[in-house]
């Protein structure tokens, strides 16, 4: 659960299960450089756009280039009015940081927190080091002209926000550091006594002002938001990725406080789910009834076993009709379904809710079958399931948010339910005491035995009938039945090529059956809903 932060005020809510609105400041992660970048980020109903700072020409004449040339007046009160960071000792430019109010920098009205320095007088300073552009700024007489271009995507740390308090280096102390701010607001080398009035305004001199401006937009319909990097051994504690449909990336966007971060992976996330809801609807529109989309949507998925190195790559699940399919990437047409990188019958299939992590830490493992082993343990996600499938295979897949993972296990409930339903049975060779046998499971009938070649039934109980079972986790089962008549338990010993799947639709056709006599026990199977509700 998230820890409780401040609010921002820019944070709009709306109702659960509605389309969300929201604006907010983030970091965006360079993955190359490590450094993080200040965006803004804008979400509508549809859209995330990702925006940058940059200083664009507002009026007056439009420069040729990207490039300002400014000219400040040394002032013996507040010198150049400016701090700046950075150089190349530590790979990256040497930028102002702050721009002290009413004073020469300041009053130019352009130069902005964010501005490399090119030049001074026009000495080059793009190759500097740190001490050598603060001795050239410190030395460069009264009148300074500087050379500028706003860094878009300047290290979070180089900047501070305009007016902030006064640098860490002390006056007349000549020591500075590129990481820390060096204050050029002193008085410096400079023969005026008088104070110094500001340039006087040039006719059609250019305007400047620091905007947000659209640098990325992303598509929500069929989007992915994850805090997990395919490939990636860890989860990002603070940070969501969303990736559009066509496979840009907004790239890793941290947050300040676990409160913000929790809000957006929230909104995002509705937005994302209630844009898939219109998706299903549409695509219903060109299926059968007996073929409709019950859900689908993005997951992570678990990929090495207990004790080796876990990574985890991204999969799309769609619950259609009597299967449950894995694609690498969503089908957006009808030919699309044909694609899908693993199809299972949902009668043979077992989801199971596989760890729920609790406020203080703990886990509550919840096993939906006895008699069934889990998977190699270390789940990879606070919000984790597993489908285990025919013989002995299994994927465990990871969400982001409790609310997906009960929205995933009452979406399989009802469509093993309805797969069960339309089915009616499944039959499966079998032997038993050396003979050629089948086994059938009937939604109507229970179990029915016969043989394979003349079709005599050997034996037949109810669903009602089954008292307990056994196996040796290869082949052999033994089911215990309790006579209608005598009372008595008869077991009935079987022998499968695949077990795995017998058993998981045996547990999908009494699950099933119980459901339908029973319209309450989807609610009372449902683990990831109670917690939700306990939550």
């Amino acid at each position: 659960m998230s820890a409780e932060g401040p609010r921002r005020p820019a944070a709009r809510r709306g109702r659960p299960g509605r389309l969300q609105t929201k604006t907010g400041i983030a970091l965006l992660h360079d993955e190359v450089s490590g450094h993080t970048y200040d965006v803004r980020l804008k979400l509508t109903k549809e859209v995330l756009t990702v925006q940058k700072q940059d200083v664009v020409c507002v009026s007056g004449s439009r420069p040729s280039t990207n490039h300002r040339t400014v000219s400040l007046r040394r002032q013996p009160v507040g010198g150049l009015g400016l701090s700046i960071k950075g150089g190349v000792e530590h790979g990256v430019p040497v930028v102002i940081s702050k721009i002290f109010r009413d004073l020469a920098a300041d009053q130019t009205g352009m130069l902005f927190v964010g501005d490399a320095l090119l030049q001074v007088n026009g000495i080059n300073v793009e190759s500097a080091t740190h001490e050598e552009v603060v001795h050239l700024l410190k030395n460069a007489g009264d009148e300074v002209t500087v050379t500028v271009e706003y860094l878009r995507e300047a290290p979070s740390f180089l900047k501070l926000p305009l007016g902030s308090p006064g640098p860490s280096s002390q006056p007349g102390s000549g020591a500075s550091s590129p990481l820390f701010d060096s204050g050029l607001h002193l008085s410096g080398t400079s023969s005026n006594t008088a104070p110094s009035s500001p340039s006087s305004p040039v006719a059609n001199e250019p305007k400047y002002e620091k905007r947000w401006l659209d640098a990325l937009s992303l598509p929500l319909s069929m989007a992915r938001v994850s805090r997990c990097r395919a490939g990636a051994d860890t989860f990002r504690s603070s940070a969501i990725q969303v990736q559009a449909l066509d496979g840009v990336s907004s790239g890793p966007l941290q947050f300040h406080t676990a409160q913000e971060h929790a809000d957006w992976l929230r909104v995002v996330s509705a937005n994302i789910s209630e844009l898939m809801l219109q998706n299903i609807k549409v695509a219903n529109k060109c299926c059968s009834p007996c073929d409709q989309v019950v859900h689908m949507g993005w997951v992570s998925e678990r990929l090495g076993g207990a004790g080796s190195s876990q990574t985890f790559r991204p999969r799309f699940l769609a619950l259609k009709g009597s299967s449950l399919y894995v694609f690498v990437s969503p089908p957006v047409s009808t030919l699309d379904w044909v694609r899908a990188e693993k199809t299972y019958h949902l009668c043979e299939v077992l989801f199971k809710v596989h760890k729920l992590w609790l406020p203080d830490d703990c886990w509550a493992q919840a096993s939906l079958s006895p008699g069934l082993q889990d998977p190699d343990g270390g789940d990879h996600a606070p919000f984790c399931f597993s489908v285990l499938v025919g013989h002995g295979g299994s994927h465990v897949f990871g969400v982001e948010l409790g609310s997906e993972l009960a929205a995933w296990e009452l979406s399989f409930q009802r469509a093993t339910f309805r797969a069960v339903q339309r089915t009616g049975s499944k039959t499966y060779a079998c032997g038993g005491q050396g003979d050629t046998l089948c086994f059938t499971v009937d939604f109507a009938l229970g179990f029915t035995c016969f043989d394979s070649k003349t079709k005599t039934v050997l034996w037949r109980f109810k669903f009602s009938q089954l008292k307990g079972s056994s196996d040796d986790g290869k082949a052999r089962v033994k089911l215990l039945f309790q006579s209608l008549d005598t009372k008595q338990i008869e077991m009935k010993e079987l022998e499968f090529q695949d077990l795995a799947a017998v058993l998981y639709c045996v547990h999908s056709f009494m699950a099933a059956k119980v459901a339908s006599v029973d319209p309450a026990f989807m609610d009372t199977q449902s683990i990831a809903g109670r917690y939700m509700c306990s939550s």
